[in-house]
């Protein structure tokens, strides 16, 4: 089976994608259509880049220059892994068909090397150390997306929302503070047609793997103390630190949220565009917005330009990723009360809630160990969730297992989807890239308007 993840698959005709993408590409760009062959990665970065108004004939703005920008870089961390990178990336990108791309985590090149005759083709594309890639600013492009997304990202010619770039192939991966998990930038190689390969991806991905490991040992000290926001499973927010701890009301809870999951910072715009569902409410209204916050959070209130947070904050869905990340799905599982923020509506609080939730249940059940799978079933997010119930009764004894595939007929019956034909004993689901199910051919469909096949968690405020 093709991996979703690598934009040309196994066997693919590059000049027969080519001719697909830009058809689709012309079809979402017209009416908002997306078309095959647009990998679901793609459809939801273009969606992204059509609500921040992103033009498909957008140019790079440089915005770091001369001793600024030499400042800058020589202050962030990734400085001290930039001979890493020379030494792995150099060397793959010495063929002068290729280039080696370091980013910062708001999207800004800090780093652009190669062969001098693609660096001058990269240099009339605006692909410049000081230039803005966010996706927010170029499209979907794989620096650009992989900071957006935190995860790696390969992009294939008409797959780059900006038309300028079609010509160009590339891969990149987020590079995260191995201390405190916070997003740091990204490593990327860029080229041409040969980076769609699979294994360009898994390149920059273990590129970025070594990278996080030298920064570990270079500074191996527990990160300083500071505030920690606790926003999981509650619809407000508390913010704690400085000796005291504030209940945030809704929209001050998302943007803490929001700022906390991008500690680069955000503009005013970026921000905007992740906490109002409606793009037309005006800037005065944000602005409103973070004067009652620094009213009421004094010291511990974000700066601006770019919005970010005063000092080191600690979210509690922070530390539930990491241990995802890390394969500790009992330590994680453990500190995952619930959905993040369940009631709010702000549409990149939806996203960041909606991708915790599918890391967590894809490793439960990909573990498929049954008191991890017992204890999400049993919780009130979970207790709806079809698909689990029957990776659970997968790995269960006969006893339990009829008890397990007796809910999962109840919940098919309840939500109006056929119900599933018994699961085979050892088999069990992971969850795709598009939300639903793979790994058994019993699986029962997801009826209308239930992408996953279980009930909204919707838990009520904490006091």
């Amino acid at each position: 089976m093709d991996d979703p993840s690598v934009a040309l698959p196994g066997g693919a005709d590059p000049a027969r994608r080519t001719r697909e993408l830009r058809r689709a590409h012309a079809a979402f760009t017209q009416d908002g259509r997306v078309e095959p062959p647009v990998r679901a990665v793609i459809a939801r970065s273009w969606r992204r880049c059509a609500r921040a108004r992103v033009s498909p004939e957008c140019v790079p703005r440089v915005e770091l220059a001369g001793a600024e920008l030499r400042s800058y870089r020589e202050q962030h961390p990734l400085a001290r892994v930039l001979p890493l990178f020379r030494d792995l990336v150099g060397a793959f990108a010495s063929d002068g068909a290729h280039l080696l791309a370091v980013c910062d985590a708001r999207g800004s090149l800090l780093w652009v090397e190669g062969e001098p005759s693609t660096m001058r083709r990269a240099e009339g594309l605006g692909f410049v150390p000081g230039a803005r890639w966010a996706e927010t600013a170029m499209g979907t492009n794989a620096p650009g997306t992989a900071v957006a997304v935190g995860e790696p990202v390969q992009v294939f010619g008409a797959e780059h929302f900006s038309r300028r770039v079609h010509p160009w192939t590339c891969a990149a991966a987020p590079v995260r503070d191995p201390r405190t998990g916070r997003l740091l930038g990204a490593v990327d190689v860029t080229g041409g047609d040969w980076l769609a390969h699979p294994h360009s991806l898994g390149f920059v991905r273990a590129v970025a793997c070594a990278a996080e490991a030298r920064l570990a040992l270079l500074d191996p000290a527990p990160p300083a103390a500071g505030d920690r926001l606790t926003a999981l499973g509650r619809d407000e927010a508390l913010l704690t630190g400085g000796g005291r701890e504030v209940r945030l009301g809704r929209r001050h809870s998302e943007i803490m949220a929001l700022l906390a999951h991008h500690p680069e910072g955000l503009s005013g715009e970026e921000l905007a565009i992740a906490l109002y569902e409606d793009e037309s409410v005006s800037p005065v209204t944000l602005r409103a917005e973070m004067s009652r916050l620094r009213g009421l959070l004094g010291h511990q209130a974000p700066l601006s330009r770019p919005y970010r947070t005063a000092a080191p904050m600690e979210a509690d869905f922070a530390a539930v990723t990491r241990h995802l990340a890390s394969g500790a799905v009992s330590a994680a599982l453990a500190r995952y009360p619930g959905p993040l923020l369940p009631a709010s509506t702000a549409p990149g609080v939806a996203r960041l809630r909606r991708l915790i939730e599918e890391q967590a249940r894809a490793a439960v059940i990909a573990r498929a160990d049954p008191g991890l799978l017992t204890d999400w079933v049993c919780s009130p997010w979970g207790a709806e969730d079809a698909e689990v119930w029957r990776a659970l009764a997968a790995v269960l004894p006969s006893a339990g297992r009829i008890a397990a595939l007796a809910r999962v007929r109840a919940i098919d019956t309840e939500l109006g989807a056929p119900p599933g034909d018994l699961p085979r004993a050892g088999r069990v689901h992971t969850a795709r890239e598009d939300g639903t199910a793979r790994g058994s051919a019993n699986a029962a469909p997801h009826p209308a308007g239930s992408p996953r096949g279980r009930a909204t968690y919707r838990q009520p405020a904490r006091p």
